[in-house]
């Protein structure tokens, strides 16, 4: 007796980048269907009592957004100037229509086929400028120029509805006046979703801040608590305990999560050998100090991190008990110092198959054009070493790698 296996589909999910909305295109790769023939099928349900329009919207409402992709949704559609579009070309269509009854001496300003046809015109013309404000706005794609183009466009369109209409009040009466305000209204309807933006923008503004005040509180109020008692637990315990080692680590994670928030993938050199260090000390009865002075282009995937990395886990490794790593940065050059205070060793005496430090560390930095020293410590306690990059090098190796 055979059992089915079963079909193994994506998620539900609207893409980012998508022709209007997502919804077809999430539904497609859900049910694996074509995009094209999952359009067709709305269309034509559509027809039918308009059933096409209440699913599509149905699932356009319950369907979220996919959340593997962090940037807002694109649309690749312009919608605001389609919109637009039709709202010109009934504006054109009334002007015609305008000038031909009038000069035949009929009365329509007050026919419903007419205050019908200026009403769907103004519907899309506020369309476009809504969608321009809360939809495309928000895209980065367009942009605010985008917005304010589409925005002036309708501002136009509306506003020679309201003279067409201001010119009909004698021979419309009423009805013409309506139209008049039709216009009008939509005119505030368009500009008052700006003000509606900015507000919104004003409110997420408030609330960041006063997030950020909290944040600072709360950093304020640990540093007096937990903080202090975690540097007290190591200053105790010792620099190579376990205690101190555990104590180092959460400290440092905790002025992560206060301080620095969210690191890029490719992180700058400092913070990139901060994380190193304390993964070091996890590993290792080793206290390690990273101090870092000046501005540095310098990325975590550079050579000279990974020549830092190697001279850290050596005197982790072999030194143990304080290690300190110096950063220094300018707009010329780049050095690193590691010290240590560990007995020390002669690099002369090395054996030839002991690559660590002639390969990792000197070779790695003079192979991209830079100095590397290694050399004992001040009184002859431990093991100095000096990295040096050129900004200029650096630069041209990252170019050719």
């Amino acid at each position: 007796m055979s059992t089915a296996v079963p079909i193994s589909r994506p998620p539900l999910r609207r893409p980012r980048e998508c022709l209007i909305s997502g919804t077809c295109e999430g539904l497609a790769a859900h049910l694996g269907w074509s995009v094209a023939w999952t359009r067709m099928l709305f269309v034509a349900l559509a027809l039918v009592s308009g059933a096409g329009i209440l699913l599509y919207v149905w699932i356009w409402a319950f369907t979220r957004w996919d959340e593997t992709m962090s940037a807002s949704p694109s649309r690749k559609a312009p919608v605001a100037w389609i919109f637009a579009s039709v709202a010109a070309v009934g504006l054109l269509a009334l002007v015609v229509w305008a000038l031909t009854w009038s000069s035949r001496g009929v009365v329509f300003a007050d026919t419903s086929n007419w205050n019908l046809f200026l009403v769907a015109t103004a519907a899309f013309a506020v369309a476009a400028g809504l969608w321009a404000t809360f939809i495309d706005g928000a895209d980065t794609a367009r942009g605010p120029k985008h917005v304010l183009s589409v925005r002036l466009t309708v501002t136009a369109i509306l506003a020679v509805l309201f003279l067409i209409e201001g010119a009909l009040l004698r021979q419309g009466g009423l009805y013409a006046f309506t139209g008049a305000l039709v216009a009008l209204a939509g005119v505030v309807l368009v500009y008052s979703s700006v003000f509606i933006e900015k507000i919104r923008q004003l409110s997420g503004e408030r609330v960041k801040r006063i997030r950020e005040e909290q944040r600072s509180e709360m950093a304020a109020h640990l540093h007096d608590s937990v903080l202090q008692t975690l540097a007290l637990i190591q200053n105790r315990a010792g620099a190579s305990s376990e205690a101190a080692r555990l104590a180092r680590a959460q400290e440092r994670e905790l002025r992560a999560w206060l301080y620095d928030g969210d690191a890029p993938a490719d992180s700058d050199l400092p913070t990139d050998l901060r994380d190193y260090a304390a993964a070091l000390e996890l590993d290792f009865a080793v206290r390690i100090d990273v101090v870092s002075t000046g501005a540095s282009a310098e990325r975590a995937s550079g050579e000279l991190a990974a020549a830092a990395r190697e001279a850290m886990l050596n005197a982790a490794r072999h030194a143990g008990g304080e290690v300190s790593v110096y950063i220094e940065g300018t707009s010329d050059y780049v050095e690193v110092f590691v010290r240590d205070r560990g007995p020390g060793f002669d690099l002369e005496a090395v054996p030839d198959d002991r690559l660590g430090v002639r390969q990792s560390i000197l070779g790695r930095i003079r192979r991209i054009g830079g100095t590397a020293t290694v050399r004992p410590g001040s009184g002859g306690v431990g093991v100095d070493v000096h990295l040096r990059l050129m900004n200029n090098v650096n630069t041209s190796a990252e170019a050719a790698s």
